[in-house]
């Protein structure tokens, strides 16, 4: 039998090796390795590890270790982002994201801390955030996973 040092191990892992983006997924993979969990387990490992969820390059939700202070508040800021951002578009490198009045600020931190490669910044008024892309195809990419993550799909809503 395993201690709970160990199946915490495997737990880092394999959030480290595979994009996992739910806990049902985690205890599969878990339990694909051999070990009998529980989904309430799993959950109590993911509070005591301070796992956090992020966008991952592809625009899904994956599970990550947190490895910097001030991190476990990144899942916070990205439920403020997708309640506070309105609406998103894109010219060249720069997306564009209009936010409820006052939201602009909490917007821009929570995609500067989304890990995204090739955001090279953003910057923030009261409702509206402007983050530049390296080209113009990832700052399409970007909008696009905005829309997703406010619940647009398609073209900008306003």
């Amino acid at each position: 039998m395993l201690t709970k040092h160990d199946r915490q191990s495997r737990l880092l892992t394999l959030i480290d090796s595979h994009e996992i983006a739910t806990q049902e997924d985690l205890v599969s993979a878990l339990v694909a390795e051999g070990l009998a969990v529980t989904q309430a387990t799993v959950s109590r490992d993911i509070k005591e590890l301070g796992i956090i969820k992020v966008i991952s390059p592809s625009g899904s939700q994956k599970y990550v270790p947190m490895d910097r202070p001030g991190e476990v508040s990144v899942g916070r800021l990205l439920k403020v982002f997708a309640e506070a951002a309105v609406s998103c578009d894109s010219a060249l490198n720069t997306v564009v994201v209009k936010t409820l009045p006052g939201m602009a600020q909490a917007c821009a931190s929570a995609l500067d801390n989304m890990h995204v490669a090739d955001l090279l910044g953003s910057i923030a008024g009261d409702d509206t955030v402007f983050a530049v892309a390296r080209t113009e195809a990832l700052a399409a990419a970007l909008r696009d996973r905005i829309l997703r993550m406010i619940g647009h799909s398609g073209e900008e809503v306003r």
